[in-house]
């Protein structure tokens, strides 16, 4: 393993900070929902471990081993998630709601720093590559995402596998309803981005960011 960070292990280090980042609103709603998260705190992290400290990256990582790092943190955050996700809602399936528009509003947000860099996004390949700046689809060896079809107008992809199915099942959560969230997301993000595209899922489970009109 090379003992060198390149532009991808920052890349994904990033998408991790930004999922922590959701997780604490996460968390915010299961303490607004009554749950006792000093309690939930202590079991999820004794789990999967604590969130990453705000230290850069260089200064943490295992230089040694900096796929199994990686990856080590990527199903670290996915597990929290999932863990601090199944008990609010099993605590209190009202709080399905405000989860939802987490998401949502999330999604504008990370537009709008999209946006601030000031950079075109005018295609769909363009929209669908900035998306991958924040979803957590495992390493970027696993090739969960297979592009089926893309032109300035229309960018069309198919999941060939599911990363996240025994993560959740291991919490006894429904790894659907992430993908209901997910989705969620990204069609706040695209919509805000650029309103011109939409994000759609269709009956044969192909995702698309397709200009509208």
């Amino acid at each position: 393993m090379s003992l060198f960070l390149g532009k991808v292990h920052y890349w994904l280090f990033n998408k991790v900070v930004w999922f922590e980042g959701l997780e604490v609103e996460v968390i915010g709603l299961a303490k607004d929902a009554g749950l006792d998260i000093e309690t939930l705190s202590k079991e999820i992290n004794e789990k999967y471990g604590a969130k990453l400290p705000s230290v850069p990256l260089e200064d943490m990582i295992d230089t040694s081993n900096i796929h199994g790092w990686l990856q080590g943190k990527i199903q670290a955050s996915e597990g929290r998630m999932a863990a601090w996700t199944t008990k609010t809602l099993n605590y209190s399936k009202e709080t399905s709601f405000k989860m939802e528009n987490i998401y949502i509003k999330q999604g504008e947000k990370a537009a709008i720093e999209v946006q601030e860099e000031n950079l075109e996004y005018s295609t769909a390949p363009d929209i669908y590559n900035r998306i991958n700046d924040y979803i957590l689809d495992g390493m970027p060896c696993d090739r969960v995402n297979e592009v089926v079809s893309s032109d300035d107008n229309i960018h069309s992809w198919k999941r060939n596998m599911c990363v996240h199915h025994d993560i959740w099942k291991g919490e006894n959560g429904d790894v659907e309803y992430f993908y209901k969230l997910r989705s969620l997301w990204i069609k706040a993000f695209v919509h805000s981005l650029n309103s011109k595209f939409e994000y759609i899922e269709d009956e044969n489970e192909l995702m698309s960011i397709r200009r509208i009109g």
